[in-house]
C-alpha cells in the first residue's frame, strides 16, 4: 500500500491500514485539513468548494466522503460529478468558489486514488499552502460545524459549460474544422474524457468519430498514461479506418497526445508545440515549458518573434512563470497545454480545438505537420546512488564542471549544449539523479546520458 503527502496533494492506493494507503479516514483526514484551511483563510465567510472525479472504481467512495466531511465543516459544496481536471478548475472560478478538489489520481493505475487541491482562483496551491495543510493534517486541529450550521451540497453539470468556451474562443475555427471533414478516433481510458471528448468533437464539427475505451467505467483496458507503448489498440483503429487523427487523453483529461493518420504517434512533447506554433501565428507573445520539455518550443516561439522561459518541473511552476513573463501560452512536455485564455490549468478540451484549426487551416497531414517542426529526441534515464551520498554536492559539482556552457539552476541543474542538453533532477524520496537528456537522434540523446552518468561516476568515487 502507498500513502504519498504532497504539496500538490494526497494520493495512494485504495485499502490498506489508515497513514499506510489512501484509506477512509486518511480521505476524512486530509480533507478536514484543506477545508479547514480554506476556512481559515475566509474567516467568518460560510465558504464553497467545487469537487469533481474522474471515472476510477473508488470514485463512488471517494465522492461520498468528501462531500460529508466538507458539508460537516460547515461548507456548502457544489458536486459537478463525472468530470475533468480542467473543468472542475473553469468551475470554480465560474462559481466565485473559494477552494476546488478534484478526486483523481491522473495517469495513475486503477488502484490509486487522489485529492487535488485548487484555490480561489481554480488553480494548484501554492508549495507554502500545500505545507500549511499538511501541517495542519498532522496536528488534526479540525473544528466541525453544529447541526445547524452545516453545509449544504448541490450538483451541476458543467461540460456543456467547458465546451461553449473552447468553441467561443476566437482562434478555435468550428467553420474550418467542419470544411476538413475529419475522421476522429478517441481513445479515453474507459473514464471521463469518454464523456466529454466524443462531445466536445462534434460540437466542433467533426460527424465522424470513432470511439474507443469512452465507458466511463474505471476499468482502464491499458496503463492510462498516454505513452506510445500504451496506444497500440487507437493506432491500429486509426489505420485499419482511415482516420484522420487519433486523440488520447488520461483519466482526468489534463494531457493530450495525439496519433497521425498513419498510426505513427505525434509525440507528446509535440502537442503543445504544435499548439503554440498555431497560437503564435495569431497572437504574438512568449511562451513557457518545464525544464524537462522539448527545446522544439523555444524553436518555434523564437520564429515566431516571441521569448521562450523555462520553468522549474511542476504544473503551478509553470503556471507562476507563464504570469510573470506574459506568457500566451505554455505547459509541459508531457502534453500539457495551458491557455490562459481559459484559464490557467492544463486543458485537453481547448488542445483539441486548437490543434483541429491548425490542422484544418495547414493543409497537411498530421504526420506532414509534425515533420514540419525540428525533431528532437528525449532519453530519460536514472542513477542511483547510496544514502550517504550527498546529491546536492554531486549536483553542484556538476554545476562547476560544465560551467563553461550554458546552465541553469532554478530546478537541479540543466545543462544547454549547442544542440541538446541535459536535465538532472534529484528525488524527493530516494538517493537518485534522473537524467533527461534531448539530441537531434536516439542515439545522440543516449550517448549524452551515458557521458553525464559517466561523469557522476567519477565524482561520486
Amino acid at each position: 500500500m502507498s500513502l504519498i503527502k504532497s504539496i500538490s496533494g494526497i494520493r495512494g492506493t485504495i485499502g490498506g491500514k489508515p497513514g499506510d494507503g489512501f484509506s477512509p479516514l486518511d480521505i476524512v483526514k486530509f480533507t478536514s485539513a484543506f477545508g479547514s484551511w480554506t476556512q481559515g483563510k475566509y474567516p467568518g465567510k460560510k465558504c464553497t468548494v467545487v469537487i469533481g472525479r474522474d471515472a476510477r472504481i473508488s470514485g463512488p467512495m471517494v465522492e461520498k466522503l468528501v462531500l460529508g466531511t466538507l458539508q460537516g465543516l460547515g461548507m456548502n459544496v457544489i458536486n459537478i460529478g463525472l468530470s475533468t481536471t480542467p473543468t472542475v478548475e473553469m468551475a470554480v472560478t465560474n462559481e466565485n468558489a473559494e477552494a476546488g478538489i478534484i478526486l483523481t489520481a491522473s495517469h495513475n493505475p486503477k488502484q490509486w486514488n487522489a485529492l487535488k487541491l485548487l484555490n480561489n482562483k481554480g488553480e494548484f496551491i501554492s508549495g507554502q499552502d500545500g505545507e500549511e495543510v499538511l501541517a495542519l493534517a498532522e496536528s488534526e486541529d479540525f473544528s466541525y460545524a453544529e447541526v445547524d450550521d452545516l453545509g449544504t451540497i448541490s450538483t451541476k453539470d458543467y461540460f456543456d459549460y467547458h465546451i461553449e468556451e473552447v468553441l467561443n474562443h476566437p482562434l478555435v475555427n468550428v467553420d474550418q474544422i467542419k470544411r476538413a471533414n475529419f475522421k476522429v478516433a478517441i481513445d479515453a481510458v474507459n473514464s471521463t474524457g469518454g464523456i466529454v471528448m466524443p462531445k466536445l468533437l462534434k460540437a466542433l464539427g467533426v460527424d465522424n468519430v470513432l470511439e474507443l475505451f469512452c465507458e466511463p467505467n474505471g476499468h482502464f483496458p491499458h496503463n492510462p498514461e498516454p505513452l506510445p507503448e500504451n496506444l497500440t489498440e487507437i493506432a491500429s483503429l486509426i489505420e485499419k479506418e482511415g482516420a484522420d487523427l487519433g486523440v488520447v487523453v488520461d483519466p482526468d483529461v489534463d494531457r493530450l497526445a495525439l496519433v497521425c493518420e498513419d498510426g505513427s504517434m505525434f509525440g507528446e512533447e509535440y502537442t503543445l508545440v504544435s499548439v503554440a506554433d498555431y497560437v503564435l501565428k495569431h497572437k504574438k507573445g512568449n511562451t513557457v515549458s518545464n525544464l524537462s520539455s522539448t527545446r522544439a518550443l523555444r524553436d518555434v516561439t523564437e520564429a515566431a518573434g516571441g521569448t521562450y522561459y523555462p520553468s522549474a518541473v511542476g504544473e503551478v511552476n509553470v503556471v507562476n512563470k507563464m504570469k510573470e513573463v506574459g506568457a500566451v501560452i505554455g505547459g509541459e512536455g508531457n502534453g500539457g497545454v495551458i491557455f490562459p485564455d481559459l484559464h490557467y490549468g492544463r486543458d485537453s478540451l481547448i488542445g483539441v480545438g486548437l490543434f483541429l484549426t491548425h490542422l484544418a487551416t495547414c493543409n497537411m497531414t498530421a504526420s506532414e505537420l509534425r515533420k514540419s517542426y525540428p525533431n528532437y529526441f528525449i532519453s530519460k534515464n536514472k542513477i542511483e546512488l547510496t544514502p550517504e551520498i550527498d546529491v546536492d554536492d554531486v549536483l553542484d559539482k556538476m554545476e562547476k564542471k560544465y560551467a563553461h556552457e550554458n546552465v541553469n539552476t532554478v530546478d537541479g541543474v540543466k545543462i544547454d549544449f549547442a544542440e541538446e542538453w541535459v536535465h538532472l533532477r534529484k528525488s524527493n524520496t530516494e538517493p537518485i539523479i534522473r537524467i533527461y537528456s534531448e539530441s537531434k537522434s536516439e542515439e545522440k540523446a543516449e550517448a549524452l546520458a551515458q557521458q553525464i552518468i559517466s561523469d557522476i561516476k567519477s565524482i561520486v568515487g
